[in-house]
């Protein structure tokens, strides 16, 4: 009976458990170089979207076409040299707030807000 009850009160715990690895949305995330591979997608997003303001573009200026679906973006692609680009302005920045910014070591430089794209694109996608 003792251990019945033992086992399952451990098949529960495994149950419980495994739901959490089964559950947990993946990133879908691929070809990540400057900013961090465990980024969630929902910050992924909120950052392409600040980059879409501050340079007054939309995703295909960086990203290139599904070459299978046109009307889609591939986003992991790297097809388009504008998105190389974008990585050396990104770690530009990222090193401008490591060197002169950074005071907490705990938070990743790619996520400090003291010099970013609007600083200077100010909505312009080439400024001068």
């Amino acid at each position: 009976m003792a251990y019945t009850r033992i086992f399952a009160v451990l098949l529960m715990i495994l149950a419980i458990t495994t739901t959490g690895f089964i559950t947990s949305k993946p990133n879908k995330a691929k070809n990540l170089k400057v900013l961090p591979k465990d980024i969630s997608d929902e910050k992924l997003d909120s950052i392409m979207q600040t980059y879409n303001l501050a340079l007054g573009v939309c995703c295909e200026f960086c990203h290139a076409k599904d070459k299978k679906d046109p009307a889609k973006t591939d986003f992991a692609s790297d097809e388009n040299p504008v998105k190389e680009v974008a990585r050396k302005m990104l770690s530009m920045t990222i090193d401008i707030n490591k060197k002169y910014f950074n005071t907490d070591p705990n938070i990743h430089p790619a996520y400090l807000n003291v010099v970013k794209c609007v600083t200077c694109h100010r909505g312009d996608a080439y400024p001068q």
